[in-house]
């Protein structure tokens, strides 16, 4: 899959094109019927099909503190969109530009102009525009202005509840992680390649993979038995941490550290795969490292015995 690294990265070869715009956070089976349909319209016109995301988003570009912990960073979405078929993805850098356009503005620029977007999928509650004053209405009533046909997507239920990457947080923090992967379509993980650390794990006896989770928040917080892809082509499993480490004080940002059961490697510079299977406690702030120490190793014994 191809990627467009922002608006003024398109060329002429990118356009006509089918469409869709949208967060696509978590990229949930919600998402997918959307992405499915557009790859099916877009071969049937003999089209590429394109997705068209903000970075950041515009919720984390207005308020970073406060907007909701994303359940995908950007290449989580991109390895999953190109999975389900997407030819071309355009990442458009949010900015201060882009905030004040209006609806028609965004339309002429984007759709008409830069992509000749032929067919444009949305979800049924999709927003644009400065003050988010374009919906559906106004894609439909521009599109017969400029000669592009809209066509938007019923919303996914699941025991009569909208399918949402809001409720899928809220599965996450109560640590349903059925209810995670019927709404994902598949078991939720995060991925990302193991950086350096302070190696503080191995004097204690816990060596552990460090990765950057590269987003501003993390929808998980604690520690959960997991399952590891790739290393040595095999699935391993183990115990993560997802946190600031409070007993060490010595994070802003929280981290994943993963600790594999029955490997010995060197895993720095690896892109690591955690599927997260099962919640075992909350992060927890100790008084002591030996204190620490017991703990780790009593989270090992009950990841084991989830797994068993």
């Amino acid at each position: 899959m191809e990627l467009i690294r922002d608006l003024h990265n398109i060329r002429p070869e990118h356009r006509p094109c089918v469409a869709t715009i949208g967060a696509f956070d978590g990229v949930h089976r919600g998402h997918q019927l959307v992405i499915k349909e557009l790859v099916a319209r877009a071969r049937a016109a003999g089209l590429p099909s394109t997705v068209i995301l903000f970075e950041p988003l515009p919720r984390e570009y207005f308020c970073p503190h406060d907007a909701p912990p994303r359940l995908t960073n950007f290449a989580e979405r991109f390895r999953l969109l190109t999975q389900l078929g997407v030819d071309r993805v355009l990442r458009i850098h949010f900015v201060d530009s882009i905030r004040q356009m209006s609806a028609e503005q965004f339309i002429r620029k984007v759709f008409v102009e830069k992509l000749g977007v032929q067919h444009l999928i949305v979800g049924d509650d999709f927003a644009f525009g400065k003050g988010r004053e374009g919906n559906f209405e106004t894609l439909t009533e521009m599109g017969l202005k400029y000669g592009y046909r809209v066509q938007d997507t019923a919303t996914l239920e699941h025991d009569d509840e909208r399918v949402s990457s809001t409720r899928i947080r809220e599965a996450l923090v109560d640590g349903d992680f059925g209810c995670v992967e019927h709404l994902l379509g598949r078991p939720y993980s995060m991925s990302g390649r193991v950086v350096q650390g302070q190696q503080l794990g191995r004097t204690i006896g816990a060596p552990t993979a460090n990765i950057q989770l590269r987003r501003l928040r993390s929808p998980l917080a604690g520690v959960y038995a997991v399952e590891i892809d790739g290393i040595n082509g095999q699935r391993y499993r183990g115990v993560a941490n997802v946190g600031t480490r409070p007993t060490i004080g010595d994070l802003s940002k929280a981290i994943l550290e993963v600790h594999v059961f029955d490997f010995d490697g060197d895993l720095y510079g690896k892109h690591l795969q955690v599927l997260f299977r099962h919640k075992l406690r909350d992060e927890k702030k100790f008084s002591s490292l030996d204190e620490l120490k017991d703990n780790i190793a009593r989270d090992f014994e009950a990841g084991r015995a989830y797994f068993e």
